[in-house]
Formats: C-alpha cells, sequence, structure tokens
C-alpha cells in the first residue's frame, strides 16, 4: 500500500517539476522587437549541428547566457524553443539553437532558410517582431 502511494505522489508531482523547469515567459517575450540578421549555420551552442537550410535561429548572447545553467550552453533551457518572427505581413517559426555574441538583448539571427522566408538575404538586417511560441 506505501508503495502504490509513493507512485501516485510521484506521478502527480513529476509534471509540476517539468513546469518549474521551463525558463519564465514574461509579455516581453510574447511581443519583442529586434533586429533580425542571418548567419552560417553550423554546430550552434546548444550542441546540435544544423544546416543554413533548416528554420533555426540563434538568441542574443544577453537573453541567452543568463540562462546558462553550470556555464554548459548544451543544458540551457531555451535550446528547441520555438519562436515565431515576424515581418513585412509574413511570418517564420524556427527552432533556437545557437546564442549570437554580437547580437543585443532582443536581435535573432536566424538561419538563411528562416530569413528568406521573411525577406531576401540581400538586405542583412531588418527590424521585425518575434515571440516564444
Amino acid at each position: 500500500m506505501q508503495f502504490s502511494k509513493n507512485i501516485a505522489v510521484t506521478s502527480i508531482l513529476s509534471p509540476l517539476q517539468l513546469v518549474a523547469a521551463a525558463p519564465e515567459v514574461t509579455t516581453r517575450d510574447l511581443a519583442t522587437t529586434g533586429d533580425l540578421t542571418h548567419y552560417d549555420v553550423g554546430l550552434g551552442a546548444c550542441g546540435w549541428t544544423n544546416s543554413d537550410s533548416e528554420l533555426v535561429v540563434a538568441l542574443g548572447a544577453p537573453r541567452f547566457d543568463p540562462q546558462t545553467p553550470n556555464g554548459n550552453p548544451n543544458n540551457n533551457p531555451l535550446c528547441g524553443r520555438m519562436i515565431k518572427v515576424n515581418y513585412g505581413g509574413k511570418s517564420v517559426t524556427a527552432k533556437v539553437v545557437d546564442r549570437c555574441q554580437a547580437c543585443l538583448f532582443d536581435d535573432l539571427d536566424l538561419s538563411p532558410a528562416a530569413f528568406q522566408a521573411l525577406a531576401d538575404l540581400g538586405l542583412g538586417r531588418i527590424s521585425g517582431t518575434w515571440g516564444f511560441v
């Protein structure tokens, strides 16, 4: 009987622990304006190797770094989060896989594929809105 009570308590608490581990999403995260650039994708701070053809994004280091536990960016809870990016009436959803050292807090560095879903690569830098989804 004691064993089944422990399982019941563990079953109830385990999902709560997962929710508590996720980074807090604030109103600022839902409607953010920043510069959008593009970069050559490869091995990112999250520890995954991606390609230019994938819809991926690098967060600005000032936003990414404080979430990094014990200095290991591979374990950053922002890794794998999805972001919807908007520009000029177009939008694209991309996965966080990297950090952008040169970006400010609200800036994003997009893969060429993600950037091209919004604008021509030749523009280089555009101002858009984005939020976690």
